[in-house]
């Protein structure tokens, strides 16, 4: 079978596709030799080294600046306690009783004897008159004068001490009654009627007018770490909204015997009415770290499985990966222990399209 011939006009057409696929191509190669990559545009923030404050927080309670108990000062069988937790009294109010027949009749004696003291002191008066007069006439002797003497002083003495004893069974008397020394609020209550009380045993507790203490248990740690005269946010619990602020007025010298804390005393000014007695309040003090390096969270990464940021270079605007140490981190904001110096360039805005010697554009500074 013969081949088919090639025609002029056909060896002509194939060298001019020939000759315009290599301009084609070599009209590509020039273009791909003048492009140049463009630098990536991100966003920066410069390094500075801050002082860091650390946010301190405790639980407590509040307190009356001056809570006092009250107690009998003799023992005896409880006839009347009036009292009650949360009541509101007033100076030389009466809060409980105690029977008082025993020292009624121990009065009712003293001031017998006292009738009878003074009997005698009337009578050994006279006689001691009687004498002077008779010792001065010369009718008696010096041995009866100077014993008429003796039995007036003597019984002048007798006088004096059942006078004390009288006083002292009428304040057996008042004992047996409880009063208010100063106006305040009642916070607790002991023995209920009918029970029998030794002396100083409480019978109520009274939170005096004076003022009102937020009291933590606080670690050695914290006691510590605390500045001196710092000034304490002090909020309820259960309405964050209700807030007081006062300073640290006490610190127990001696930890607990069981829970290993300090028990501190932050005085309030002018508390609000609804930070009651016993409530329970948080407490906020702000203790200083040091100089620390503080990075927007956005301009972490991870490089080698470990937290790392980019670098820019001043001079170049080529970016390097860095690792680094957190302290500590939020949502916001990165706490670096270690791997920056204050006045490096951080990329804090397209750090996931990065790659080791890139060149950047910087639009400008903040997360």
């Amino acid at each position: 079978m013969r081949g088919r011939r090639t025609t002029p006009s056909q060896v002509f057409a194939l060298t001019l596709m020939v000759a315009a696929s290599g301009l084609i191509l070599a009209a590509c190669g020039r273009e791909a030799e003048t492009k140049q990559p463009q630098p990536r545009p991100v966003r920066t923030t410069t390094i500075e080294k801050r002082e860091s404050l650390v946010p301190l927080t405790f639980t407590g309670r509040i307190e009356a600046e001056d809570e006092v108990s009250v107690a009998f000062r003799i023992a005896g069988r409880l006839l009347a306690n009036d009292a009650k937790v949360g009541e509101r009294v007033e100076a030389g109010q009466l809060l409980a009783q105690l029977e008082s027949q025993n020292e009624l009749s121990n009065l009712r004696q003293a001031q017998a004897a006292l009738s009878a003291a003074q009997g005698q002191l009337t009578q050994a008066r006279n006689h001691y008159e009687r004498q002077e007069t008779l010792l001065g006439q010369g009718w008696t002797t010096r041995a009866n004068f100077e014993a008429a003497t003796q039995a007036r002083q003597t019984a002048q003495s007798q006088v004096e001490a059942a006078e004390a004893q009288v006083s002292s069974a009428h304040d057996l008397v008042s004992f047996t009654e409880l009063r208010a020394d100063a106006p305040g609020k009642i916070t607790a209550t002991g023995p209920a009627a009918g029970e029998v009380v030794q002396a100083g045993q409480m019978i109520a507790k009274i939170a005096r007018q004076d003022g009102r203490d937020a009291v933590f248990d606080v670690g050695a740690q914290m006691v510590r770490a605390a500045p001196a005269d710092v000034e304490v946010a002090v909020s309820l619990t259960d309405d964050p909204k209700v807030t007081a602020r006062g300073r640290i007025r006490q610190i127990a010298a001696q930890a607990d015997p069981v829970t290993r804390t300090f028990e501190v005393k932050v005085g309030l000014t002018d508390p609000p009415a609804a930070m009651r007695l016993g409530a329970t309040v948080n407490g906020r003090v702000e203790s200083s770290s040091g100089p620390v390096i503080d990075i927007p969270a956005s301009a972490l990464t991870r490089i080698n499985q470990q937290p790392a940021v980019w670098i820019v270079d001043r001079a170049t605007s080529l970016v390097s990966a860095r690792n680094v140490d957190i302290l500590r981190f939020d949502q916001a904001q990165v706490i670096v222990s270690q791997g920056l110096d204050a006045g490096e360039i951080v990329v804090t805005a397209g750090v996931q399209a990065l790659h080791p010697g890139q060149e950047v554009r910087v639009l400008g500074s903040g997360p």
